[in-house]
């Protein structure tokens, strides 16, 4: 690949991981707002399962930022 291949990539990903962090965020407002209220504990539980997976692809994106910058470094 060339450097201009992985500064693509490298966009992408840290535009992905923009919106996911501008997503959990989202949610953990929405619980914190459901928290004053009654809330049915299967929505709740949902949230918190949307949390966790946000969270965890999140992850995954900066494993692969880490990797397209050593890859870019490289070329």
């Amino acid at each position: 690949m060339s450097e201009s291949d992985y500064r693509s990539q490298l966009e992408r990903v840290e535009a992905d991981l923009a919106r996911l962090r501008q997503e959990v965020k989202e949610l953990r407002r929405e619980i914190g707002e459901r928290r004053d209220g009654t809330t049915d504990a299967a929505e709740m539980s949902a949230l918190f399962t949307n949390v966790e997976q946000q969270e965890a692809l999140i992850e995954d994106l900066e494993l692969r930022r880490q990797h397209v910058l050593r890859r870019l470094e490289e070329a």
